[in-house]
């Protein structure tokens, strides 16, 4: 029976007819700060770059032409295709791929292991993993320059010990800019798995041992299926931030290295900035965004239907 509230109604019709009223704040929040934004994003795309920097209220697909096709120097070259920024987005693609790959196979061990200790050393554990994100990702960043680096602690123990002869230079690449981005977003990978894992019942892999099923089929049948929605949740959460991340290619990585999202912040840097291609390339990366989510959410609904 549901509980009775003053006056007669029931616990569950207290805030019948208040949905709207009570959703208000949130609704204001979602639209100032994020449907606003994005909806100016959007427009400044189709604008007309001012020479002296800025824009021009004259609409125009030139930002977009310029993404993918290449007409020369001064505009008149048959069209052909722009292999640069197509190539800046893939390496940000296989970069964000590959830092989600290294986050879960560290991440997942590492969740499992703190959720199944007790509840003190749980607590302990969550600390130490999530105290150093406490600092800024830019001081992060720097720290993690700092040691890399040619005259950086690590190449000094590595050369003390014996292991390396010269400086290992790995400051100025790609491997840099991986680093930099599996250090930055292995707590959104630790966190949602050490949810779903915490959620687990451990008397399945009880049940399947005692039917004679091996560790690795435990894991991949019994196990995986279960705490699959934090993975994916985990996955979600690493690969997006890392996919328009700028401080570690821009920190970490040469030009080589250059990703999306320092592409994106060049664009709006200073007066010589072309604001509508920096706005374009902003709603081409947020649209592969979209993409994968909507993937996600049409699997999961089918995974519901069946």
């Amino acid at each position: 029976m549901a509980a009775m509230a003053p006056g007669g109604a029931s616990g569950s019709d207290i805030y019948k007819g208040n949905a709207v009223k009570l959703l208000l704040p949130t609704w204001l929040v979602i639209g100032v700060f994020l449907l606003i934004p994005v909806m100016l994003m959007a427009v400044y795309s189709f604008l007309t770059k001012e020479f002296r920097g800025g824009v021009i209220w004259e609409f125009t697909l030139t930002a977009y032409d310029q993404f993918f096709l290449n007409r020369g120097l001064f505009g008149d070259d048959p069209a052909s295709i722009e292999w640069t920024y197509i190539g800046i987005f893939w390496r940000s693609i296989w970069q964000a791929g590959l830092a989600t790959i290294l986050c879960l196979l560290i991440g997942f061990p590492t969740a499992w292991f703190i959720a199944t200790r007790d509840a003190r050393m749980r607590t302990v554990w969550l600390l130490i993993v999530t105290v150093p994100y406490w600092v800024n990702l830019l001081i992060r960043t720097v720290s993690m320059k700092f040691l890399i680096r040619d005259e950086g602690p690590l190449n000094a123990a590595l050369m003390w010990s014996g292991i390396i002869d010269a400086p290992l230079g790995i400051i100025n690449t790609n491997l840099a800019v991986q680093l930099g981005l599996f250090y930055s977003y292995l707590p959104f990978m630790v966190l949602p798995v050490y949810a779903a894992v915490e959620r687990y019942d451990f008397s399945l892999s009880e049940a399947a041992a005692d039917l004679y099923a091996s560790r690795w089929t435990i894991l991949r049948l019994v196990i995986l299926p279960v705490v699959k929605p934090g993975i994916i949740a985990g996955c979600i959460l690493v690969f997006v931030p890392s996919l328009g991340a700028f401080l570690a290619p821009d920190l970490l990585g040469g030009a080589k290295s250059f990703m999306i999202g320092s592409l994106i912040e060049e664009q709006f840097k200073g007066a010589a900035g072309n604001w509508p291609f920096g706005a374009a390339s902003a709603m081409i990366l947020m649209a592969i965004v979209m993409i994968v989510l909507l993937a996600y959410a049409r699997s999961q609904t089918r995974e519901t239907r069946t």
